[in-house]
């Protein structure tokens, strides 16, 4: 039996054994969500415990905020390690058995909780949308933190770099997919169909995503490069349906010009680095005439910043550019880290700040949040791993000559 046929078969035949568990159940008392929570850790066989969390997770979902509130305090409050053998422990001699017997100990039995849900077919998708919520949650609701880490746990070993699988996009991938990558652009909108088929149909552009196999039809990332002549200095360009078309053959520069995440539920978990790299990877196999792989960029933090250091919107280009010089190589987060997200992300994966253009994108949204500044970071596969390493360990920024003469002047 094929791969894909036998995957299709055993999802039909875990739902059909769920279904048959809740008609067996039918005219049972509505449950108690914290009875099932301890009978589904409590439960050995298969098929009960694939309902038992189906139930479970149907619940959830059709719970309001206050609810699922309520939900996530008692599954802290309930599910917590048990100090009583963790002190006991701690009192004898540790070795390295005691160590791991330690770490067993402590790990708490929320996390089962969510590997067991994790077992009902399309459970990592809905695990994923039950996070979201929980994201929401807590930004009222600060106590829920330690559940997030159990979320960010057991996420980070799902979504291992090792299990994605990266495709490239087009206008013959399924219209499903070609949806969603419309609704999940965070950058620059993507205002049709037209819009989006030149995006992934025009010769001169490419689109690629990463893929779980748990969420076949969703993708979790995905980044939009244009094949160019040279380095841009704006978006419009690349976006504007009347440009001039290469062939990409006749590139020299590929062009990151728009990187999405995709799930809000798996913030914080990294695939950029990855995608990125792969790309470059991918791209310099097919196509080796290019020779420069660079961003066009934006900066979302610059305006919010100038008006917190209580300095004036500049009047020229080249007051604009000093300005955000200043504040991509200056502005630092309280552990030393560039303060604008965009550039932590790029000079964290090895990137160096290539080039600043003021007036690279007019639209309204750039304006007020990045003064319309963008920039190139450049992917130099000869330097990124240097970079990287002086990013990680002393919090230096890589930039080119032309953005260091003006952080001097």
């Amino acid at each position: 039996m094929a791969a894909g046929k036998e995957r299709h078969f055993l999802a039909e035949l875990l739902a059909r054994t769920i279904r048959v568990g809740r008609s067996a159940r039918s005219d049972s008392t509505p449950p108690d969500l914290s009875q099932l929570l301890r009978a589904v850790l409590a439960d050995r066989g298969e098929a009960s415990g694939l309902t038992t969390a189906s139930i479970i997770l149907d619940l959830l979902e059709a719970a309001d905020d206050e609810a699922l509130l309520g939900f996530f305090r008692s599954l802290l409050a309930d599910f917590s390690p048990d100090p009583v053998p963790i002190r006991a422990l701690l009192e004898q001699p540790l070795d390295a058995a005691a160590i791991r017997s330690l770490h067993f100990l402590a790990e708490p039995p929320s996390q089962e909780v969510l590997r067991r849900l994790n077992r009902v077919p399309g459970g990592t998708a809905r695990l994923v949308a039950l996070r979201a919520r929980l994201n929401k949650l807590m930004k009222e609701a600060p106590d829920l933190k330690p559940l997030d880490q159990d979320f960010r746990h057991l996420f980070a070993s799902w979504f291992n770099r090792g299990f994605l699988e990266m495709a490239r996009i087009n206008w013959q991938t399924p219209a499903e997919i070609l949806e969603r990558i419309i609704a999940y652009e965070a950058v620059h909108e993507i205002k049709s169909w037209d819009d989006l088929r030149q995006r992934v149909a025009d010769p001169d552009r490419r689109l690629f995503a990463f893929f779980h196999p748990a969420m076949p039809a969703d993708p979790l990332i995905f980044v939009e490069v244009a094949l160019t002549a040279a380095v841009p200095s704006a978006i419009q360009p690349i976006l504007s349906p009347d440009r001039q078309r290469i062939e990409p053959e006749q590139a020299k520069v590929a062009v990151f010009y728009s990187i999405s995440n995709c799930q809000e539920g798996l913030k914080g978990i990294s695939f950029g680095n990855f995608l990125i790299k792969q790309v470059v990877s991918e791209l310099s196999r097919d196509l080796p005439n290019l020779k420069t792989f660079v961003t066009l960029s934006p900066v979302p933090g610059l305006a919010a910043w100038a008006k917190a250091e209580g300095l004036a919107t500049p009047d020229d280009d080249d007051e604009t550019c000093r300005l955000a010089a200043r504040y991509l190589t200056k502005a630092k987060t309280a552990s030393g880290t560039a303060l604008d997200p965009v550039a932590h992300f790029h000079l964290g994966n090895g990137a160096s700040l290539h080039a600043i253009h003021p007036r690279a994108d007019l639209s309204p949204r750039a304006v007020r949040t990045a003064l319309g500044v963008m920039v190139n970071y450049l992917y130099d596969s000869a330097r990124i791993e240097t970079n990287h390493q002086a990013y990680a360990t002393k919090k230096a920024i890589t930039t080119s000559p032309a953005v260091t003469a003006l952080t001097r002047s």
